[in-house]
C-alpha cells in the first residue's frame, strides 16, 4: 500500500516501511497507522458502527528514534494484551527538555465482536530505525518483526 503518509519497503523477512508527515507529530501519527495497518483491517474497523475508545499512551526517551521505538512498541503491546481493534494514534503533546524527549498521545480502539487481525507482529526492532527530518517535514523509517 502506498501513500502520503507512508509506504512500504521491500524486505526480506520482516516488514519494513517509511511514515510521512509535515512535522514529528504527523509523522509519529502515521508510522502508528502504517503499523496498526500491518496488524489490523483498519480500514473495516474505522467503518465499524461503535463508540470509539481511547487508552493513554506516554513514554519518553533520550534520543528520538528511542521515542519512536517506544511508543510504537507500546502501541503493539497493548493492542496484543487486550486484544484491540486498534485503528490509529493521535498525539497530544510532544515535546523535550534537558535532552529528554516526551510524548503523550491515545491510541483509539473500537470494541467489535470479530477478529480483524492481519499479521502478528512479534516486536519493533530499534535496528535500522531512522528519523529524518526533509524537505518537506519528516520521515521514519521502521522494521518490525513479524
Amino acid at each position: 500500500m502506498a501513500n502520503t503518509r507512508f509506504r512500504y519497503l521491500s524486505h526480506t523477512a520482516d516488514v519494513e516501511f517509511i511514515a510521512y508527515g509535515k512535522d514529528y507529530e504527523s509523522a509519529i501519527e502515521n508510522a502508528a497507522l502504517a503499523l496498526l495497518n500491518v496488524m489490523l483491517d483498519i480500514k473495516r474497523i474505522r467503518v465499524k458502527r461503535g463508540k470509539t475508545y481511547s487508552i493513554r499512551i506516554t513514554e519518553s526517551a533520550d534520543t528520538v528514534e528511542n521515542l519512536v521505538w517506544f511508543v510504537l512498541q507500546d502501541i503493539l503491546s497493548k493492542r496484543a494484551s487486550q486484544y484491540l481493534s486498534a485503528y490509529s494514534f493521535e498525539v497530544d503533546r510532544i515535546g523535550n527538555a534537558k535532552n529528554k524527549f516526551g510524548i503523550a498521545g491515545r491510541l483509539l480502539y473500537k470494541r467489535l465482536e470479530g477478529d480483524y487481525t492481519i499479521l502478528d507482529v512479534k516486536a519493533v526492532t530499534p535496528h535500522d530505525l531512522k528519523v529524518l527530518r526533509t524537505r518537506t517535514g519528516y520521515s521514519i523509517t521502521v522494521t518490525v518483526d513479524v
